[in-house]
């Protein structure tokens, strides 16, 4: 077991790149899909079910965390990974995301960013330097440096502003996150689409040095051409021998270019959230179990999977758990799409080290393009 925060990198085909983040709880292997744990959960999971779908990290989320049940707290019980009974590695948010979507609730300047609690309205400062102290308590292994994030569309004006600030939040919180061996700090490129900005963020992240380095400010509503046209370059201003997160995404698709585009980390809510609503990702493409033509499906959601949704329950019964709003519902639908989504990833992996990572892309897409089997 490392005491320290590395990162090897084992093997490339073109831009895809696969390899190991070793950390003093264990390896990540990558490219890895991070699971997210926005208030010390993953919805309707227990950790040892998360584990068990491959994922070898979690993320938390700061800005909710440091509200319910406070930083503060959570340190007091022995930290997040106590906490939420996970002994793996863990990454948090910096809160910047989440505090930037508040739009009227808040007041942005130069030292950081004030506040309402959605929760129950009181007054809150987030700063480079608390959200180091915030993320310092949860003792997460992988912190994020604060930024600010524009939604997009945006003009350039607007975008230049807001990626310098960020950059000098980047500098700020490296000086406040010091020297913790074992932990890793990112920093997080911003630029909106625009290839300068891009490559002017990427150099000022590299002139304060980051353990690894994200690219933010990506599905914010810009749609799946324009983020891989900005990924076509953006991955590529980074440093070759740092892991490369890309924040909020996504789809399976999405994934899957963004790791053909050089990415090596990726988390969203997606598997869990659309669990929860009845939408479940298969080899086969989207299936909606909601639907009335499941009813009387005797077949599993997908025969090649090896969850427990599909190992011991027809469509028929995840249509009626669904449709009488049954917690096992969400249970079983959000372990079937974690577990797909751990499935690309490995798949991706093993191409990637056998040099195949172009035909296994033909497989993943050819593949869903068939669409969901016949209903009977």
């Amino acid at each position: 077991m490392t005491e320290r925060f590395s990162f090897d990198l084992k093997a490339t085909d073109g831009k895809a790149r696969t390899g190991v983040i070793n950390t003093p709880r264990g390896e990540i292997r990558t490219p890895a899909f991070m699971p997210v744990g926005t208030a010390a959960t993953v919805k309707a999971m227990m950790p040892e079910s998360v584990r068990a779908t491959g994922a070898d990290i979690l993320l938390g989320n700061t800005y909710h965390l440091m509200l319910r049940p406070t930083a503060e707290r959570i340190d007091r019980l022995g930290g997040l990974h106590k906490f939420m009974n996970w002994d793996r590695p863990i990454l948090t948010d910096s809160g910047g995301f989440q505090v930037m979507s508040l739009a009227g609730l808040r007041k942005l300047t130069e030292k950081g960013v004030t506040f309402k609690s959605h929760v129950d309205g009181s007054k809150h400062e987030l700063t480079p330097e608390r959200s180091m102290e915030i993320q310092r308590l949860l003792g997460s292994d992988i912190v994020m440096c604060f930024d600010e994030c524009p939604a997009l569309p945006a003009d350039r004006d607007r975008i230049a502003e807001s990626m310098r600030l960020s950059m000098r939040w980047a500098a700020r919180s490296k000086e406040a996150f010091g020297d913790r061996p074992g932990y890793a700090l990112f920093g997080i490129q911003q630029g909106g689409l625009e290839t300068d900005f891009r490559e002017e963020s990427s150099e000022a992240l590299k002139e304060i040095g980051f353990d690894g380095y994200a690219v933010g400010g990506l599905a914010v509503g810009e749609g799946q051409e324009a983020m891989f046209g900005c990924l076509d370059h953006a991955p590529d201003h980074l440093p070759q021998d740092k892991p490369r997160y890309l924040m909020g995404v996504g789809k399976p698709d999405d994934i899957v270019g963004a790791v053909a585009r050089g990415i090596d980390m990726m988390d969203c809510v997606l598997p869990s959230r659309s669990g929860r609503t009845g939408q479940v990702f298969t080899r086969h493409g989207v299936v909606n179990i909601k639907n009335a033509r499941h009813a009387d499906d005797p077949r599993p959601l997908d025969e090649q999977c090896t969850c427990p949704a599909c190992a011991n329950y027809s469509r028929a019964y995840l249509h009626h758990v669904y449709r009488s709003n049954e917690m096992i519902s969400g249970m079983l639908l959000t372990w079937h799409n974690l577990h797909y989504f751990q499935e690309i990833m490995a798949g991706m992996r093993d191409a990637i080290a056998a040099g195949t990572f172009e035909a296994w892309q033909a497989e993943f897409h050819a593949q869903r393009a068939q669409g969901d089997i016949e209903p009977l």
